[in-house]
């Protein structure tokens, strides 16, 4: 896990990647975004930008008193906006656990690589907080649903999702796993990973807060 202090470089990491992919492909705004098919590149920068204001002023001593036109704003407009806000925000993120805003701009940065058929990155600064948090959260659905936890391995560490003596282990290619958790995944592709036991029984712990894997593929496992 990163420390609270290097929150912020790791969000500024995934603020530059994505606008960099945009900025060299303009013309995309209007594409949808497969693993947020109810949304386009557009759109999806939309609410990243939305995302920082909104932090930016529950967090600053001095919130922001100007509005910004997310819903009609074009891609450099919300690129723009983003490259402003993004300086004030990321020096409060080295004093505030701000894990959800890091793994939902590190997740969405995945999604835009996706729909723009770019590289998925070898190595990120949010990978390990914005893992984090989503084994904490399959590990409280996991729980609610009365069933025995899981044991998590990637890259030689591991981490728990659930509570007590896990009945399983699963395992795989580092993206394949995060994007599992993150609802980027079929129950099949899930199902898929390198599992100790039979996961029929986890499957549904897959959907939770916000989560929903998809039916059909949104994408190919990366696989090792």
């Amino acid at each position: 896990m990163t420390t609270a202090g290097q929150q912020d470089e790791a969000y500024r990491t995934a603020r530059h990647n994505i606008g960099v992919l945009l900025a060299a492909q303009p013309d995309v705004a209007a594409r949808i975004v497969p693993a947020t098919p109810e949304w386009t590149v557009r759109d999806l920068l939309a609410h990243l930008v939305d995302i920082a204001r909104m932090v930016l002023g529950r967090l600053s001593a001095t919130p922001l008193a100007d509005t910004f036109p997310s819903a009609t704003a074009d891609v450099a407009e919300l690129l723009a906006e983003w490259h402003r806000v993004g300086p004030m925000v990321e020096p409060l993120l080295a004093t505030n656990d701000v894990r959800a805003m890091l793994m939902d701009a590190y997740t969405h940065e995945l999604d835009i690589r996706l729909a723009l058929g770019e590289a998925w990155p070898t190595d990120h600064p949010a990978f390990d907080d914005a893992l984090d948090l989503l084994v904490s959260g399959l590990g409280r659905a996991i729980t609610a649903r009365g069933l025995p936890s899981v044991r998590i391995e990637l890259d030689g560490r591991q981490w728990l999702a659930g509570d007590g003596t896990p009945a399983a282990t699963v395992s795989g290619h580092r993206l394949d796993v995060y994007r599992s958790l993150a609802g980027r995944r079929t129950p099949q592709q899930i199902a898929g990973l390198e599992w100790s036991a039979d996961p029929r029984q986890w499957l549904p712990a897959f959907e939770w807060g916000p989560f929903h894997p998809p039916t059909q593929p949104v994408e190919a496992p990366v696989r090792r």
